[in-house]
């Protein structure tokens, strides 16, 4: 006994001393990759920008978009079923270029029934370019790191923007409807903030993402410069654009890591993680040793197959978890359309209507329409139990489940 102890002890104290030499390495090396992550503390992170943002819209709901633009704007749109219709400011710092063709269509549309669209970024993806006729150049920086910024009509004149190889400029735009905002200058003022009329709304595009990150907004007072900025976005309601998606069958962007790799990241949570699994894994060992093996009772098998579809159907029903039953309907049909009819459900699209159809010969409509259904279900965060009998409903009338194999 007293050996394990001792080894016990061993084991802490080689921890412990790891996680403080590597704690005393890790704040000596700061990253400053450019992520735009509103939950990164790293200089270029953007969580003081976003912790802020409920400040800067104090009278307005704030909202964070985890899916792509053209899942969340086409899902909560007046004729679909969100959970609210979207109206307000869709905000973009950094990393625009992950944006495909149909999001651009889908933000498109949104500014164009009314709304408004803010990307800060170095660049835009070219059908943005194509679509609104601009251009966008660089210059470098050949003097120093320094660059100064610049707004119209507002007190934030020439904040510094330092550790800046070179700036992004438009070099093209529509100069009788494009409304130029803000200059940037390293020898001379070059335009990098243009607000752009579409349809009923607007597009405010910026090109120095780099403002709105933590080094920037905490450093003297370039936060005067991001305020200036911001306070040309009209007081509505706002949909920040998060760094990180969930992964959909629809969605091939990155997934939104879980709570623990965000723990896993910070170097003290993480020994003290690793800590206390060599601990319980030790335990585990040595007193697996000691304890003689319990005998199970083992008790005729009983049918109780009825007991539980009534429990679990009391416990769905007790707690109101709509998303559940959805989640496990569809897969239940899916999993029958696969066994049944030897079809691929990995990507809901017109092929796999097509391929269904020919193999029940039922109406191509109803089957889309389900489909559809299926889709749009899969993008929401939030059920109702109105969806749960819809849902029911479409697959019942469908009636697959007097087909046999094909």
């Amino acid at each position: 006994m007293k050996k394990i102890i001792l080894l016990f002890f061993i084991i802490a104290a080689l921890v412990i001393t790891a996680a403080i030499v590597l704690n005393v390495e890790a704040t000596r090396k700061i990253d400053w990759q450019e992520s735009f992550n509103e939950k990164s503390d790293h200089p270029y992170g953007l969580s003081v920008f976003y912790k802020e943002l409920p400040n800067l819209f104090k009278n307005n709901k704030v909202r964070t978009v985890y899916h792509l633009p053209s899942n969340y704007l086409k899902v909560n749109s007046r004729d679909s079923s969100g959970t609210h219709t979207a109206r307000g400011t869709y905000i973009i710092i950094g990393n625009s270029n992950y944006l495909d063709s149909e999001s651009i269509d889908e933000l498109l549309d949104f500014v164009s029934s009314g709304n408004t669209l803010f990307i800060s970024d170095y660049d835009f993806p070219q059908k943005i370019h194509d679509t609104l006729n601009i251009a966008i150049e660089f210059t470098k920086n050949t003097k120093d790191s320094i660059s100064y910024q610049s707004l119209k009509y507002s007190n934030a004149k020439d904040i510094i923007i330092d550790k800046n190889e070179g700036d992004y400029f438009f070099s093209t735009f529509d100069t009788l409807n494009h409304v130029v905002l803000g200059h940037t200058k390293i020898d001379y003022k070059r335009v990098n903030f243009i607000q752009i009329p579409f349809g009923k709304g607007h597009l405010f595009l910026h090109l120095e993402p780099k403002a709105f990150t933590n080094y920037n907004i905490l450093k003297a007072n370039r936060y005067k410069y991001v305020e200036g900025v911001i306070s040309y976005l009209p007081e509505s309601d706002l949909y920040f654009d998060a760094h990180e998606k969930i992964r959909t069958p629809y969605n091939r962007t990155a997934k939104r890591e879980s709570n623990l790799s965000w723990f896993l990241e910070q170097l003290s949570f993480r020994w003290a993680w690793y800590t206390a699994l060599i601990f319980a894994i030790l335990f585990v060992i040595f007193n697996a040793k000691r304890r003689q093996r319990i005998i199970k009772i083992i008790n005729p098998l009983q049918n109780t197959t009825l007991n539980f579809v009534k429990t679990v159907s009391n416990l769905y029903y007790e707690t109101q978890d709509h998303k559940n039953l959805v989640d496990k309907k569809i897969t239940y049909f899916l999993e029958h359309i696969r066994t049944t009819y030897n079809i691929n459900t990995s990507v809901l699209d017109d092929v796999f209507v097509d391929k269904l159809t020919s193999k029940t010969g039922k109406n191509r409509k109803a089957i889309k329409s389900l489909v559809n259904y299926i889709n749009n279900l899969r993008a929401k965060t939030d059920f109702l139990e109105t969806d749960l009998i819809e849902l029911n409903k479409r697959i019942e009338n469908l009636n697959l489940k007097n087909h046999g194999r094909q």
